[in-house]
């Protein structure tokens, strides 16, 4: 096989080829020679003739190939569907009104080794649309569509921010004691340092940590590991956007929220009023704002409370079907029938707000309702879309409530977390009143692109391991 070249100067690509000529008439000639790469995804001689269509990263262009004018006509007419080439020739329209270059010299860059086959006409198969993905992006012109939607999301949410005066920051992937969340981490081993590292379930407290340090307005977008399971609403890492703003509360974050989701929407679909699994969705601020209290009763007829007798709630999650474990408080009791009973119904997009003190170890108390903290999960077609809090800054309360998760750590209880006494350590040193964000970038994509299952909405998602894959 003869050597590929080291690379390749390209004049155009199709749609600025298009842009340009696309108005000329057929038959018109332009004088013009350009030259345009791609791979080949269609390859059609007919005796003296070959019509091919090369597509690039911008659509796609006719190339018209001839025995008196294109040098190794025969070798053009026997490449394979796939093949990447580059070709040089006049812009010109055919006869039939297709725009064209019309192929004086052309060079094979890259051979197409395994035949596409069917595959060119659309990849159907759930497990070889994620797992060759490189095949997907080819096969179904939709998918490319949305990789470009997300890229285009992360790039105006990292602007909307920036024009607001959030600072973007980078903070370790390896953390020395997992903290941020309830999840389970992934362990790693450093060989120099002889230490077990984790790597990281949330930003969170490294960002708080430059709060501390006078970052009044801090964000991060990374990824973020958790040892958990993978379903249409998970996968192990996942890309998240984590903002700390001080001298904000929680109610500061739902304005923060409700206006950067509808201003992305407006950007990446042109409007807040979308649709999702065939049912409206309207993004327009300002979303619903209610208490878990009142949505379990709007939806699951009962009554709640943190206050309640935990004999109580157990005989109503038991009522409701809801499965409970040994050991259970009230705070985890009200938040199992509310997750079982009530989330997945709600279509929103609504704040559910006030959450129990016991399952929120991270949140600032409620200022007027005992038992329950300032946080608030916004949830849109019964997906949880994100997490936020008015951040506990106590350092006595804070050791307190992780020394507890400690406990609970070494009990066996393997999501709660560590103490992280450095994080401890820095609020000692003093934290304003702060207005925390998360929010899941995924299932952002997923909401605005219609797209139901998490897997299609990261290029490369978590999969168990191929058989006997070559």
């Amino acid at each position: 096989m003869k050597e590929t070249p080291y690379r390749f100067e390209r004049t155009h690509d199709a749609a600025s080829l298009r842009a340009e000529f696309g108005s000329i008439g057929a038959g018109h000639e332009t004088g013009l020679d350009v030259s345009v790469a791609g791979r080949l995804m269609l390859n059609r001689p007919q005796g003296k003739l070959a019509f091919g269509e090369l597509r690039d990263s911008s659509g796609s262009i006719q190339l018209f190939a001839g025995a008196s004018w294109t040098e190794d006509f025969e070798g053009f007419s026997r490449l394979s569907l796939g093949d990447w080439i580059g070709a040089a020739g006049e812009v010109v329209k055919t006869r039939k009104g297709e725009l064209s270059v019309r192929v004086r010299s052309w060079v094979l860059l890259a051979e197409a080794r395994r035949g596409f086959g069917d595959k060119w006409r659309g990849v159907t198969d759930v497990d070889t649309r994620s797992r060759q993905r490189y095949v997907d992006l080819w096969a179904n012109p939709e998918t490319r569509q949305l990789f470009l939607l997300r890229s285009r999301l992360v790039g105006a949410m990292r602007t909307w921010l920036e024009d607001r005066g959030f600072v973007e920051v980078e903070t370790p992937v390896f953390h020395p004691v997992p903290g941020g969340a309830d999840a389970r981490p992934f362990v790693t081993h450093h060989n120099t340092l002889d230490v077990e590292l984790y790597l990281r379930i949330a930003t969170e407290l490294y960002l708080k940590r430059l709060v501390v340090g006078g970052f009044e307005k801090v964000f991060e977008i990374g990824r973020t590991f958790r040892n958990e399971g993978i379903g249409y609403r998970w996968n192990p890492e996942f890309t998240m956007l984590e903002a700390y703003q001080a001298y904000a509360d929680y109610t500061d974050m739902m304005e923060l929220t409700e206006a950067m989701v509808a201003d992305l929407a407006n950007e990446v679909r042109g409007s807040t009023k979308l649709s999702y699994r065939g049912r409206p969705l309207d993004f327009t601020p300002p979303w619903r704002r209610a208490t878990m209290y009142e949505l379990v009763e709007e939806h699951a007829g009962v009554r709640v409370d943190v206050q309640m007798p935990v004999a109580e709630l157990v005989r109503t999650a038991s009522e409701l079907g809801v499965r409970v474990e040994e050991g259970w408080g009230p705070g985890k009791l009200v938040l199992e029938i509310y997750e079982k009973t009530t989330e997945r119904d709600l279509w929103g997009p609504v704040f559910v707000c006030d959450y129990p003190q016991e399952v929120s170890p991270l949140a600032r108390p409620h200022r007027s309702k005992p038992g329950l903290v300032e946080r608030f999960e916004p949830i849109v077609a019964g997906l949880e879309l994100g997490n936020a809090f008015s951040e506990l800054t106590d350092p006595d309360v804070q050791r307190q409530v992780l020394e507890a998760q400690a406990r609970a750590r070494s009990a066996g209880d393997q999501d709660a977390m560590a103490v992280d006494r450095d994080f401890l350590r820095a609020l000692d040193y003093g934290m304003p009143p702060t207005g925390g964000l998360g929010i899941g970038i995924d299932r952002l994509v997923m909401l605005l692109a219609d797209v139901h299952h998490i897997r299609d909405v990261i290029l490369f998602p978590t999969l168990r391991p191929e058989q006997g894959a070559d």
